[in-house]
């Protein structure tokens, strides 16, 4: 809490260049680009960092295939562009997988057709991946035999890319980059109000933690609101070209469905001829996602959803007993904010299962307002150099683009790791099965702060140990993160900067004998408090 604390302290009654209003992926992309090109930010978000759409994704990293189906060629272009780019600032962390499409007779293409589209879809990605590959059913049955190739004509196997861990911490990587170039940036921090005076806008925020009102002002603010942009907007009396419709996907977490030696998602045409797909995390399946037209942006999985997924995937996969819902380990429900034009039709009448998750950006000059519309993970390096742009052409001076505000650090300073993880038998401490080598986690999830890590398990052998039987994290790592990752509820940890409630079911979590522990670290006194928070949640 003391790095929030002091991030509070730098926003309370301060003067900025920039106040970025919403912590997801495009808040976060926006704070980081803007601090590391010299401009003075402030970023606050009502909930946690990447607490509402950002934390559901399919944690794939991916160039947009499907939307070759409406030739969005320039769309899937600039996707896998973006995707290519954040394979190589982030190797640890983003990961090439393959997908396994298995096309049956209801299918709307045939494997021959959907091959080619394959290697357009390569080609179009400037062969940043594997090459694609047409798939014989006795193919599939052989390599991926969960697959039930009872009606399956063929398939293919093209190359995308998945985060390791999972959305929300990425997306909080980059707040941790916004700080380390010196943003002031805090969560749980609600945007009450907001008035031009002059030159600048003044703010008035308020802790949703604590219940204190504070102020601050900026030359310009970015409204990266996600589902919400609109609404601020219309608070502001901006008119836009463009706004949001919504969209609800899910999706169900089970145990793991395919076989460990190929770590690969396998995708379907589900009844209704939309693609849907078994997604590898560890030792768990995700499934996912649907695609639900709705008129808000909160949204919760129901019994339709659960029964409609089962259903699909108990027909598509050859397992010992179906899947029901006593198999579900966890839910994700979110919601896609859309583009469309403001001078279309009403939102009722958009066909959102055409639509693709393009991103726009507006800028009032007058007003110095610029808002992100829709937008995607894999496209965040894009949104981030695009709102750069906006709010430089705005009169913020910024300092030349070096894009050293993203990436994991120097090849140099991991092999120092490396060398110093080797040299201590890190690797050693554990011998949990399915379980990564912990020197390649600690420096995916921390980077040179993991070397602070290895000095603290010298001199201490205890910080090198698991805190809880059911999950896979040390007590080294709820030390770090308790002064480093501004955790202010424990579902921030449980939820967000780890995923520890998306692979243990709820009832584990309960029972560890390290849960108490946990609250202990990242609380201090107030660790019963926010135990008990987390306990009735």
């Amino acid at each position: 809490m003391a790095l929030r604390e002091a991030q509070l302290d730098r926003i309370r009654n301060g003067s900025f260049d920039v106040l970025v209003v919403g912590g997801g992926i495009n808040g976060a992309v926006s704070a980081a680009a803007l601090a590391g090109r010299g401009a003075s930010v402030a970023l606050v978000d009502r909930g946690d960092f990447a607490g509402f759409t950002s934390q559901e994704s399919s944690n794939l990293v991916w160039g947009g295939f499907k939307y070759l189906e409406h030739y969005e060629l320039l769309l899937v272009w600039n996707l896998c562009r973006s995707r290519n780019r954040l394979m190589r600032a982030y190797p640890d962390n983003i990961k090439e997988i393959s997908f396994l499409a298995s096309l049956d007779k209801t299918s709307p293409y045939s494997p021959w057709f959907s091959a080619l589209g394959a290697i357009g879809y390569w080609v179009i990605g400037q062969f940043g991946t594997r090459r694609p590959r047409l798939m014989r059913t006795s193919t599939i049955r052989a390599e991926e035999p969960a697959v039930n190739a009872t009606t399956v004509r063929g398939g293919i196997e093209y190359r995308d890319a998945y985060l390791v861990d999972n959305d929300a911490r990425f997306v909080f990587s980059f707040v941790r980059s916004a700080i380390e170039a010196g943003a002031s940036a805090a969560n749980y921090v609600e945007l009450v109000s907001a008035t031009r005076q002059g030159d600048r806008w003044k703010a008035e925020l308020r802790d949703v933690d604590s219940g204190e009102t504070l102020t601050t002002t900026a030359k310009v603010i970015v409204n990266a609101a996600g589902p919400f942009v609109d609404g601020l907007n219309s608070q502001w009396g901006l008119s836009t070209a463009h706004r949001i419709v919504y969209s609800k996907g899910i999706h169900l977490v089970v145990p793991r469905l395919t076989t460990n030696d190929h770590n690969r998602v396998l995708a379907f045409f589900d009844d209704t001829q939309r693609l849907f797909y078994v997604i590898p995390m560890g030792r768990r399946s995700v499934i996912g996602t649907t695609d639900t037209r709705i008129d808000e942006p909160f949204t919760a999985v129901n019994d339709d959803d659960r029964t409609f997924l089962l259903e699909q995937i108990n027909n598509r996969l050859d397992l010992a007993q179906p899947l029901t819902v006593a198999d579900i380990i966890s839910e994700r429900s979110g919601v896609r904010p859309l583009v469309v034009s403001s001078s279309g039709d009403d939102q009722r009448n958009v066909d959102w299962t055409s639509l693709s998750r393009k991103h726009a950006i507006e800028h009032d000059p007058d007003k110095r307002v610029v808002t992100i519309f829709g937008g995607k993970l894999t496209d965040c390096l894009n949104v981030g150099e695009e709102v750069a742009a906006a709010v430089e052409s705005m009169g913020v001076p910024l300092e030349k683009d070096l894009h050293n505000w993203y990436g994991e650090p120097a090849p140099a300073t991991r092999d120092e790791f490396y060398r110093q993880a080797r040299l201590m038998k890190l690797d050693s401490l554990r011998n949990k099965q399915d379980t990564e080598p912990l020197t390649d986690r600690l420096w995916r999830r921390y980077g040179r702060r993991a070397f602070s890590m290895l000095e603290a398990i010298r001199d201490d052998p205890a910080m090198g140990e698991d805190i809880m039987d059911s999950a896979d994290y040390l007590r080294v790592e709820l030390h770090l993160q308790a002064t480093t990752e501004m955790i202010t509820k424990l579902e921030d940890f449980m939820r967000r900067r780890s995923k520890i409630d998306l692979v243990v079911r709820d009832e584990d979590i309960r029972s560890s004998s390290g849960l108490h522990e946990v609250a202990t670290i990242l609380f201090g006194d107030d660790a019963d408090r926010r135990l008990a928070e987390y306990l009735e949640g």
